[in-house]
């Protein structure tokens, strides 16, 4: 059975969807089948790793998913693509049972033939997350390492609990790692000691350093791993995915 792992925050610009793709670049490298599911209307998991969003998302279809799954650049890593459609992304955010079933089943369905499935979701605690959770084995939490850090993180934190104690109950709270990490600020020593503090072993050791080559990296359609492997932050997601794997 493969490990399903939402990668949410309400917040935006905490760099959720760079974790989900260097995560997923990741685990690939290390020879697991990876399967990469883009449900950000604003596509940026699917544009990120040089593919195009598709007219109609595949998870609102009554096509079967594998149908839809691509291929990308980096062998043993898959992709289902996101869509700006606006008739999809009502359908999804939406919250009707009929669609929510779809989207449960195909995400649910035909994941046997993959080690690891990384859903990269809206910044929101809305439907789309909601039924993305309630598919999922665990969740990530990325944070910034930055003042409004924990804001916010109250009702993602309930909304997680609500779906944990939903039927079948096999959500877990897979982590949460910092990013966009800067050592030389006295404020990211803070936030780090108050989310440590606060959330402890469930935060991961490895930390995301700012680093340019991470935000350059998309616009070559890369995932850092591949576009800069000596730097920093393909280190960091290296070590990260490294971490992921023992807690197998």
């Amino acid at each position: 059975m493969a490990r399903i792992l939402c990668i949410a925050n309400q917040k935006g610009g905490v760099g959720k969807t760079t974790t989900a793709i260097n995560l997923a670049a990741g685990l690939a490298m290390a020879e697991m089948r990876t399967l990469l599911v883009d449900l950000d209307p604003q596509c940026n998991a699917t544009t990120g790793i040089g593919l195009k969003p598709t007219a109609r998302h595949p998870l609102v279809s009554d096509q079967p998913l594998g149908d839809s799954i691509l291929e990308t650049k980096i062998e043993n890593l898959f992709l289902v693509p996101g869509s700006r459609s606006f008739e999809d992304v009502e359908r999804l955010a939406g919250g009707e049972k009929s669609t929510s079933a779809v989207l449960t089943n195909h995400l649910e369905s035909g994941m046997n033939q993959f080690d690891y499935v990384l859903i990269d979701c809206p910044p929101s605690v809305g439907a789309i997350t909601q039924t993305a959770l309630a598919a999922s084995t665990e969740v990530l939490m990325p944070i910034q390492a930055e003042y409004f850090a924990m804001e916010g993180l109250t009702q993602m934190i309930k909304v997680i609990r609500d779906v944990m104690r939903r039927p079948p109950g096999k959500l877990e709270f897979g982590g949460i790692v910092l990013t966009m990490y800067d050592p030389t600020l006295e404020l990211t020593h803070e936030v780090e000691q108050e989310v440590r503090e606060f959330f402890g072993d469930i935060v991961f050791d490895t930390v995301v350093p700012r680093d340019h080559w991470v935000s350059e990296a998309p616009s070559f359609g890369q995932s850092v791993i591949t576009h800069a492997p000596r730097s920093r932050g393909a280190r960091a997601h290296m070590e990260l995915c490294m971490e992921v794997l023992d807690r197998d």
